[in-house]
């Protein structure tokens, strides 16, 4: 089967490689569609992060460069494993696609995305959703009803939105701000909205600024090149400043924007991933009392991000701004959003 395949920093290639085969307690999984991550692009352009490096195997998935990409997945179920009773061949599904011990301290505790030797399924080994085939354990497979398996490849990317709000503690009536309107900024403001937030998001480039009007996900777009945001969050907020900020750019100058827009004891947090290590006023931090909370990805988020889809409180729909094949990966998936992110959202993949 085809499959994308990760060797070195700028070293991916389509590849022939056998198909996975099907375990007890397993499901096999046809991929219908795979979205490009910004964390893919990472690897491609700085990695090896997360994709374990030759010389040096995952220690859950004992597998070192090349591996297969690709988290942000759908597909059909086309083959069960023994033991698995509670789902049926032909459905529709997405994968949380981890690696966890269930032995550490944070697993044990529940926290199995904190595991200490967790890796991500398509980043880490275990295959991946940019392929034709998977399999996985039937612990991180989550059905998805009738939502269209193009939308239902965004559930992952929506859960990572999910997971920060719900460590953000922001509820219904509360403003938040949201710094980045790409894909996970997007989502995230998603999210905020179906929860019954007012949301601001801070954002500079045209076609995400337009993209965040035209979903609805944000009540007020503010672009901080041409706009004073912190004047404008204060007129928005009576005086007061935003209830929660997110950062969603990994640009240290909108992590510097968020604590000024914050009110006192207010919520920020920091949903992206830095390559590079950030700087903070600490001076605002301790005057203002404000709570600077990480996030990494998601735990149990997905039933109920699935739930906000299929209740109709967030439509996935128009973050799809592309749909390639496997071959066009570089050409017309990596190199638009390194090169031309102003011109795309989300760019799925069809294995």
């Amino acid at each position: 089967m085809k499959a994308a395949r990760f060797h070195a920093r700028h070293d991916i290639r389509i590849e022939d490689i056998p198909e996975p085969e099907l375990r007890a307690g397993a499901v096999a999984i046809d991929v219908a569609w795979c979205g490009i991550c910004g964390t893919d692009l990472h690897e491609y352009l700085e990695g090896p992060i997360f994709v374990p490096a030759p010389g040096h195997p995952h220690p859950l998935s004992h597998e070192e460069a090349p591996v297969t990409l690709g988290h942000e997945f759908s597909g059909v179920i086309s083959a069960l494993g023994d033991g698995v009773t509670d789902l049926t061949v032909g459905e529709s599904v997405v994968v949380e696609p981890y690696f966890v011990c269930g032995e550490c301290a944070p697993c044990l505790a529940g926290n199995y995305h904190l595991c200490t030797r967790m890796g991500f399924i398509g980043l880490s080994g275990g295959g991946g959703g940019l392929s034709e085939k998977i399999v996985v354990d039937r612990r991180w497979v989550h059905p998805v009803g009738d939502i269209p398996l193009d939308q239902a490849a965004l559930i992952e990317p929506l859960s990572v939105g999910h997971h920060a709000v719900v460590r953000s503690g922001a509820k219904a009536g509360d403003v938040a701000l949201v710094g980045g309107a790409g894909p996970i900024g997007l989502l995230t403001a998603a999210v905020l909205k179906a929860e019954g937030c007012t949301v601001i998001i801070s954002e500079v480039t045209e076609a995400r600024k337009e993209k965040a009007v035209s979903t609805g996900v944000a009540d007020y777009v503010i672009d901080p090149s041409t706009e004073d945001l912190q004047a404008r969050v204060l007129e928005i907020t009576n005086g007061i400043g935003v209830d929660v900020a997110f950062e969603c750019t990994s640009v240290n100058a909108v992590l510097d924007a968020l604590f000024d827009a914050v009110k006192p004891a207010g919520v920020i947090v920091n949903v992206s991933i830095w390559s590079t290590p950030a700087q903070i006023d600490i001076q605002k931090l301790v005057l203002k009392e404000i709570e600077l909370r990480g996030t990494i990805a998601y735990v149990r988020d997905h039933p109920a991000t699935i739930r906000l889809v299929q209740e109709g409180k967030v439509d996935l729909a128009p973050f799809i701004t592309a749909r390639i094949a496997l071959d066009d990966l570089i050409e017309q998936g990596f190199d638009t959003l390194i090169n031309h992110k102003e011109t795309a959202v989300k760019v799925l993949v069809h294995p």
